[in-house]
């Protein structure tokens, strides 16, 4: 077949077969899982299973073969079993119960309580969709929500923007105060702040029920349960319609990679059977993250698996998801101590092709579901087709997170004094991808703000954060810092090729790491939260740190960033070290120099130009030391015989700074 995402790559002739092999596979699996039916009408199991309000009263199903018996208990049962809330076994190992109007209300607390051969114990349903703690116990219980009066969302999602500037939050931390943030503050807070930013796009962590608030959101206990620690059902709608009506789309992290261990949260033994959901033997538990994985392969899971996607999409109109670990989901050793060097790495028969049939049928769904949904993928090894279309013989992602450009940029921080950085190997490593995929770059991941890690801007200033900060505080340490985060931000914004990202705090260079609530540290909320105020306060370098990314995202949503593809590396002296560089009509200087400021430094370009964004303007902190209020034209140079050279660019480039230019149209013979 033509138009294969390999056909571009001729790396990947040696494998056509093994690729083609994978897609056959794939659609033998779709008929068999769905039985023909389209994925959207299929992916319905939120419809059938969990607990539903009916015109008669309730009705209560769940899927728990292995079980001799099931009842619900709870507050309308003073936790006991009553026979009245017995369910009864189906032939497919289904367990249903019906309820008269008045056996269960809006509020009431319920488990299961289930029995299997050998065992039993109380069990929060796989479909439930709200989900409480216990303040002083801890338990988390399912929740009836039938509340009177839902809220109603009204905003239509926006059009899915040209390039994806994306703003990473998680609710919970989200507040200055010394606790845990609400949906409801986001919304008043926050949303505000992001829409002042001109990121398009909000990314929220967390946002699936887990047990443990200090693991980020990551070991998912209960799939369709929006997290009650942050609000009410109605309270995310409202955030997510209310950033609609501002113009923000919002995505979800989606956790599909594996599941929280816990049992009487989880569904690691959710009728008795360890493999219900997940694999047997060896396969069952991912020997780095304490976490269970899922087996892709049975049916019942990818319905169990599909659902979630088509659900989170339908009942909170989420505009897509980032799927989160993808690369431990591609292979059978979740890519442990792989060094993916060689194509063969890709194809050797270490790779979950249920996994990869599963991620490819999810984005088939979702895309199917809603046109303008959008998928990326945290994905690190690189797999050829990851980001390709379905359409093309790919996995289906829009985008592939950049997920080695933070990790150059903390290696050269930490590693490396900024006189002696490459920026050959840096540009090579900022702007390579492959040619079939999007990506979205970022500077720095959540996980590099986690205590035992440092920030960018930590690494840069260190303890001088915390005295000289102030813009009445001379420094040379935060002067260096201050450009030096401003220069990194924008060398990867304007390589980026797609989309970019930034966790929330780190525009304006948050000057602490995060660390959650834990025995270890007192169950202190002092390091889960954002100090806003340091950005807000005039008196602060952090606003300047924050004017400049907000001027940066500006310039980009105003001149197609960071969806260009890179056309044409203009200048670039190691020894100076000068790197320029072209994107449209958009010019890039960048000076990395320590201690040289250059005058009339040549860049070989022809027309007339005027400066859109520079690092040096005292609004971003900087000395103020370039005019860019000034056009600039270039001029042919001259040899020693007077023959014309090509035209070149005449600029003064002070140390550590950065201006981006962009080209005019020249009208008449005069605009030279």
């Amino acid at each position: 077949m033509k138009n294969r995402f390999y056909d571009i790559d001729p790396w990947l002739d040696p494998f056509r077969s093994v690729i083609e092999a994978r897609l056959t596979y794939c659609r033998d699996r779709e008929v068999l899982i769905t039985g023909g039916s389209t994925l959207s009408d299929f992916a319905n199991g939120h419809h059938w299973y969990g607990l539903h309000h009916t015109e008669k009263g309730w009705v209560f199903r769940e899927h728990a073969p292995n079980a001799t018996a099931i009842t619900l208990v709870g507050t309308f049962s003073g936790w006991k079993e009553d026979d009245r809330y017995r369910l009864h076994r189906t032939a497919d190992g289904d367990w249903i119960g019906e309820f008269n109007e008045g056996m269960l209300s809006h509020g009431d607390l319920y488990k299961m309580n289930v029995k299997w051969k050998g065992g039993g114990g109380e069990r929060i349903p796989a479909y439930a969709t709200r989900t409480v703690q216990d303040e002083v116990t801890k338990i988390f219980t399912a929740q009836v929500w039938h509340p009177d009066g839902s809220y109603v969302m009204r905003n239509p999602s926006p059009p899915p923007p040209p390039s994806l500037l994306i703003y990473e939050a998680h609710v919970g931390m989200a507040t200055e105060e010394e606790r845990t943030g609400t949906y409801r503050e986001f919304t008043d807070d926050v949303l505000p702040r992001v829409k002042s930013l001109g990121y398009n796009t909000i990314q929220l962590m967390a946002i699936q029920e887990h047990p443990y608030y200090g693991s980020f959101g990551y070991h998912v206990s209960s799939l369709f349960a929006a997290s009650s620690r942050f609000g009410t059902p109605d309270e995310l709608r409202e955030l997510i319609d209310t950033a609609h009506g501002m113009g923000i789309r919002v995505i979800m992290d989606l956790v599909h990679s594996h599941a929280v261990a816990n049992t009487l949260e989880g569904l690691g033994l959710l009728d008795g059977d360890p493999a219900l959901y997940f694999h047997k033997g060896s396969r069952r538990t991912h020997v780095a993250w304490d976490s269970l994985c899922y087996d892709y392969g049975k049916p019942k899971v990818a319905h169990f698996l599909l659902s979630n996607c088509k659900y989170w999409l339908e009942e909170y109109k989420f505009d897509g998801f980032r799927f989160d670990g993808i690369t431990s989901m591609l292979y059978y050793d979740h890519g442990l101590g792989s060094d993916f060097v060689s194509y063969k790495q890709y194809f050797d028969g270490n790779q979950d092709t249920d996994a990869i049939v599963y991620l490819t049928l999810a984005n088939k769904l979702i895309h199917e579901f809603n046109g303008g949904a959008v998928t990326i993928a945290e994905e690190m090894s690189g797999m050829p087709g990851i980001a390709a279309p379905v359409s093309a013989g790919g996995i289906g992602f829009d985008y592939r997170l950049a997920m080695g450009v933070p990790d150059i940029w903390i290696k050269m921080v930490k590693e490396i004094p900024d006189e002696n950085w490459d920026l050959g190997y840096l540009l090579h490593e900022l702007t390579q991808h492959r040619a079939e995929e999007r990506v979205v770059s970022y500077c720095e991941s959540h996980d590099q703000a986690l205590v035992g890690d440092k920030t960018l801007i930590f690494r840069l200033a260190d303890k001088e954060m915390y005295f000289s900060m102030s813009v009445s505080t001379p420094s040379l340490i935060i002067d260096r810092a201050v450009a030096l985060h401003k220069m990194i931000r924008l060398f990867t914004f304007i390589t980026a090729g797609g989309g970019y990202l930034t966790f929330m705090g780190n525009e304006f260079g948050h000057p602490e790491w995060i660390d959650f609530p834990r025995e270890g540290n007192g169950w202190s909320y002092k390091y889960a939260r954002r100090q806003w105020s340091l950005a807000d306060n005039e008196l602060l370098r952090y606003r300047h740190l924050k004017e400049f990314d907000r001027a940066m995202i500006e310039t980009g949503k105003q001149h197609g960033l960071p969806q260009l593809q890179m056309t044409e590396t203009l200048a670039f002296n190691d020894a100076d070290k000068i790197i320029a560089f072209r994107r449209g009509d958009l010019i890039t200087v960048m000076n990395f120099n320590t201690s040289v400021s250059f005058t009339d430094y040549g860049i070989p370009l022809k027309g007339k130009f005027r400066i859109i964004l520079n690092t040096d303007d005292p609004l971003f902190g900087g000395q103020g030391r370039i005019d860019s209020s000034q056009t600039y034209f270039s001029v042919p140079d001259h040899d020693r015989y007077g023959v014309t050279a090509p035209h070149h660019l005449k600029l003064y480039l002070p140390a550590r700074t950065a201006i981006v230019l962009l080209q005019e149209r020249i009208k008449t013979i005069r605009d030279l």
